[in-house]
This record gives structure tokens, sequence and C-alpha cells, in this order.
């Protein structure tokens, strides 16, 4: 093994974020061993990396325990979209706790840094805005979104009592809306839902007024967030907020990529779900300040290459998308 070359073992790694952060560390010249149980994870997402000698594929559940030997382990593995959490919100809550134990369990045997992904979910509908991490949040703890709510709300817990009890090297990220190629055109988040419904020239779905806002970070800014974090010192624990504090509305989400396809799609209104968000800004101050981290892809930019990425997956499907031209000509 080459000098500063690491084994690192991504659980969730064939999923949206998992497969971009298997590319950038084998980028790095690092070994990477991706664990899936392709639940959500799709192959298509990393079948570019199969070939690289220093990439590995395990399907594993990770509810059950994993012997391997790695230097450092990023727990990336659950369902992240309420379209998916909320199909088996049993297992959810299991892959979040029990998923969390048997990775810090792994990580305390081995001795390396683990690096928890966690969710601006924790805050639940906040009633503070921006959101900062000493805010404990306003969650529902029994409602549909609570397994995913709940269950990394727990997890946290248990590699913070780790690190206390065990004197674990853990991190913890709190990971806001994220957007990018690589994403399931069914998940059901609202970056996909808009960008499928435009290029197939179908109505967009809007719930609620479309007033509540969001916070769009681009893929490759939150995948550095991660990495520094893992590089950081010991003692930079987290839970720190990772993702873009430009704030927009819902409606203005839909426009821009109604602009962007050049797409002929109607805007249509349904009730808002249960215990949906109105605000959600994070507050990422201490990202910046402990990491030098901050998102520098603005959203219009990183829309190009996301349409570009759901037209090509729909047309493999044998589908016409109503994409404008304007969209392949690097907007």
């Amino acid at each position: 093994m080459l000098f500063g070359q690491k084994r690192i073992l991504i659980t969730g790694g064939a999923g949206f974020l998992g497969s971009h952060l298997c590319a950038r560390l084998l980028g790095e010249g690092h070994d990477v061993l991706c664990v899936d149980n392709f639940f959500t994870g799709m192959r298509r997402n990393i079948e570019g990396l199969l070939d690289n000698r220093r990439f590995e594929l395990l399907r594993h559940d990770v509810t059950f325990p994993l012997f391997v030997e790695v230097d450092e382990i990023y727990n990336l593995a659950c369902p992240a979209s309420p379209i998916h959490y909320q199909w088996d919100p049993v297992q959810t809550t299991k892959t979040s706790v029990s998923g969390a134990i048997n990775m810090l369990g792994l990580a305390k045997r081995l001795k390396v840094p683990i690096l928890q992904a966690s969710t601006s979910e924790i805050y639940g509908d906040p009633t503070v805005h921006p959101q900062r991490e000493d805010y404990w949040g306003n969650v529902n703890p029994i409602g549909s979104r609570s397994c995913y709510d709940e269950g990394k709300r727990c997890a946290e817990t248990l590699f913070f009592d780790y690190r206390r009890q065990h004197g674990l090297h853990i991190k913890v990220a709190r990971i806001f809306n994220t957007y990018g190629p690589n994403m399931r055109p069914d998940d059901g988040r609202v970056v996909s839902n808009f960008i499928c419904q435009a290029l197939l020239g179908e109505d967009i779905t809007i719930y609620g007024e479309g007033t509540q806002t969001r916070s769009f970070c681009y893929v490759a800014d939150l995948i550095d967030g991660l990495v520094r974090l893992m590089s950081a010192p010991a003692d930079v624990t987290g839970p720190i907020n990772l993702g873009n504090p430009r704030e927009f509305s819902i409606l203005e989400l839909a426009e821009k990529i109604i602009a962007i396809t050049g797409s002929r799609s109607k805007l249509v209104h349904k009730p808002l779900p249960e215990d949906d968000p109105k605000q959600r800004q994070p507050d990422i101050a201490l990202a910046e300040s402990l990491l030098g981290w901050l998102p520098a892809i603005e959203l219009a930019e990183g829309l190009g290459p996301t349409i570009a990425y759901f037209d090509a997956l729909l047309r493999e499907q044998g589908k016409s998308t109503a994409a404008g031209t304007k969209l392949f000509a690097g907007h």
C-alpha cells in the first residue's frame, strides 16, 4: 500500500451520495470497499467503478454485523427520501440504529475513525431559522416521518456515547438537501420530481402554495465537506451542518427547472404532506471555521448536469423527453 493510501469502507456506497464519495476517494488513490444492500442504491451508479482494481463491491445489509479490515468508515446506509423510508418504516429505524451499532462496533474493534451521515431532518419543522447545530429541533416522535428523523437522532446519540464511553474517533455530518447526478428518478424528492415531470412534459406537482423554502447543495460540494470533516483533527467531531445556505422557495425551484429544460409543464398544487418543514436553511459557520468549507456551485449551475443526467436516464428507459436544446449547450 502506498504512503497515505487507505482502505475505506462506505456503507450505502451504491446510493446517490455514496457513489460520488466512492469516486472521489478512488480519485485520491484510496482502496474503497462499497457496501450496499441495493434497497435504494443502484448498480448503475457504480458501474463505471467496477473495473477499478482498487474498488470492491460487497452486497450486505448493515443491520447485520460486518467483519472486514479497513482504515476508515463512512456510514451512509439508510433510505433518505420519504417515499423510500416510509415504505418500510421499521426497517428504516433498524438501519439507522442497528446499522450504527454494527458500524460503531466495527470501528471500535479496528480503532479507526467513523463518520455518520446524519440529516437536517434532525431539526424537524424548525422554530429557529437558520438552523444551528446547537438547536435541538422540533420533531414529531410518532409521525409518518419519525422512523427517519428519530432513527438518525438515535444514531447521533450512539455515536457520541461511543465516543464518551470508548474514546472512539467519530464524525457527525448533518446533511441538508443535496442534488445532482445519480439520484433516483422515483425517490420522491423535490428536485428529481420536478426535473422528471418537466422533462416528460407532465404537470409539476407543488405541495401547498410552494412558499416553503429549501436550501439546495450540489453533490460535489457536499462530498467535499464530508471528506474535509473526516480529515479534520480528532477533536472536530461535529455535529456539523453541511449544505448550501442559499434559500429558495419550492416555486422558484420549479420555475428554474422549467426555464432550463424548456418544458411546457404547468404547475399544479396539492395539499402539504404531514410534518413537511416550512423552512430549511443551514447555518454553516462551523463548517466554514473548522473545515474551511463553503459550497461553490450555485443552483442554476448544478441543475444543468443534473437535468442532463435525468434526461439520459429517461431516454434509456425509452421515454421521450422535452429537454430544450440549450440544456446540452453547457447551460
